[in-house]
């Protein structure tokens, strides 16, 4: 009996394990954007999905959250990356996965209070139960997906190459992208390594 409840204790953590690793199988550049009629909440209590979010040239879904301090470092240029999408027409969407963490900082309340301190000037919604970003395959916040006017998928990873200190950025990746998407040019770098916190799913 012993041996039995051992070797289904072992079936389950298998399994537990490739739902895991699924759900966390990355989206492929080319791929197009999932879950776009999902529907979550924002900040302002309005019902919204990526597929209204996204304009004329395209969508940007950053992952990110309240309590990750990579996601602080990169805050003042998260908005300034929003006024870059909105003069290139592309819409931006921020989503907070953090379910397992949901009631340490990371609730609906804690994101309006962050907003709104932090001035935000995009939609900042909460992606309840990491459905949405299973589904991307995201792992980091803040981990970036761009994808173009076909909802195709041109660009992921991270936003630059500093996230310690802004003035010694050599590389800004989202930048370029976003505005060789609007251009019609070619996305010099394509995908980079996110950096970050892990997203706290729930087991």
């Amino acid at each position: 009996m012993r041996y039995t409840s051992k070797i289904l204790s072992t079936i389950v953590a298998f399994l537990l394990s490739v739902s895991i690793v699924n759900a966390q199988k990355s989206l492929t550049l080319g791929s197009e954007a999932p879950m776009l009629g999902q529907s979550v909440e924002d900040v302002n209590g309005r019902s919204v999905s990526l597929s209204q979010i996204s304009q004329q040239n395209g969508l940007l879904v950053i992952f990110s959250c309240n309590t990750c301090p990579q996601v602080s470092r990169w805050e003042d240029r998260m908005k300034s990356i929003a006024n870059t999408a909105r003069l290139n027409n592309v819409g931006m969407i921020a989503l907070n996965p953090n379910e397992r963490i949901r009631e340490r900082g990371e609730s609906i309340s804690d994101m309006k209070r962050r907003s709104t301190k932090q001035l935000y000037n995009f939609t900042y919604a909460l992606d309840k139960d990491h459905k949405i970003a299973d589904a991307f395959g995201a792992t980091k916040t803040p981990e970036v997906f761009l994808f173009d006017s076909e909802m195709k998928l041109v660009y992921k990873g991270s936003i630059d190459d500093n996230a310690f200190r802004p003035s010694e950025v050599k590389n800004n990746y989202l930048e370029d992208a976003l505005e060789a998407l609007a251009g019609g040019s070619t996305i010099n770098i394509k995908k980079t390594e996110p950096e970050g916190c892990s997203i706290k799913r729930i087991e």
